[in-house]
């Protein structure tokens, strides 16, 4: 029977734990089809284990979700028919060539050896590959790698995928050559469950967010309701004088963050006239700006804000 939800992943309740720890504890998605939904957290926080579970390569201990219309427990085969999942590490085989990896793969998921060829040149075209296409993935950049991983993943185009981290450790670049793909994916029909860390990668280019920490979605929403979430904006200060910084912290309020500028600092207002007052107490105590200025919150403020830390913070993968 057709599957008819406007939904991509239905998540309610979704629970795994590792002997004593907690991974993921208690998560509800609700994923519409052919949009990006960034899963937003620190290392630890849950988000590969969550994205495992989706997947079907980890059973949940409690809670329920269907991908596509499909339970991922009872009907784990046919979800795994029908996603694509990227991981931190690159799946492709050093000791072959770009071109080879993908014909394998085209051959492994049914094409006829003409057909497969014809599919391999194509994403070696898309992915701007065809320069690299004979020579051993051993000796691709770490960029280039990243691509061809995600091109092996598309061998079959999917309804859905999953990203987990595609842009760890690319250069600028580089992230700039995957996010562009991602949005050629979404254009063509694709639904697209991007888990990262990083904060700007979200904001560039998730339609919604669920930030997860230790294990529980603590917020949800478009990027613009997240940052409107503290404040109407925040106010950023730069003194002249470094080792005047607590000072000016004192001045500033209680929900003062430390850049890691020694002479920097951030703090949430409510609008121009209070970031005005603040810097006008400043000057008033004879601290000297180097500069000012007054933004709209950053993804990185609304999760300190939401969490108490920062979200490069905690270390240890979930």
């Amino acid at each position: 029977m057709p599957v008819t939800s406007t939904l991509a992943i239905e998540a309610d309740g979704l629970v795994k734990t590792f002997k004593d720890t907690r991974a993921v504890d208690g998560v509800d998605l609700e994923v519409p089809r052919g949009s990006v939904y960034g899963v937003l957290g620190p290392n630890g926080a849950g988000k590969t284990t969550t994205i495992k579970m989706l997947a079907t390569l980890l059973r949940p201990d409690a809670g329920r979700a269907r991908v596509l219309g499909r339970d991922i427990v009872g009907e784990a085969d046919q979800v795994r028919g029908l996603v694509s999942l990227t991981g931190q590490l690159a799946s492709v085989d050093d000791d072959l060539t770009g071109r080879e990896n993908l014909v394998l793969l085209g051959r492994l998921l049914g094409y006829r050896p003409k057909d497969a060829r014809v599919r391999a040149a194509e994403l070696l075209a898309a992915f701007g590959l065809e320069d690299a296409a004979g020579r051993l993935v051993k000796n691709y950049s770490g960029g280039m790698r990243r691509r061809l991983d995600i091109a092996a993943s598309i061998v079959v185009t999917p309804e859905l995928m999953f990203l987990d981290e595609p842009t760890t450790g690319l250069d600028p670049r580089s992230r700039n050559q995957v996010w562009d793909i991602v949005r050629a994916l979404v254009g063509e029909g694709t639904t697209v469950l991007l888990c990262s860390q990083y904060l700007d990668e979200a904001d560039q280019l998730a339609d919604r967010i669920a930030v997860i920490d230790h294990g529980r979605v603590i917020a949800e929403g478009t990027p613009g309701k997240l940052k409107a979430s503290v404040g109407q904006g925040a106010l950023h200060v730069r003194l002249l004088d470094p080792g005047r910084r607590e000072e000016a912290a004192a001045i500033l309020g209680p929900d003062i963050h430390r850049e890691p500028d020694p002479a920097a600092l951030t703090v949430p207002v409510a609008g121009a006239d209070q970031a005005s007052e603040l810097v006008a107490a400043l000057t008033a105590s004879g601290l000297e700006l180097a500069s000012f200025s007054l933004a709209q919150p950053s993804l990185d403020e609304v999760f300190l804000a939401l969490t108490g830390h920062p979200a490069e913070e905690e270390e240890n993968a979930a």
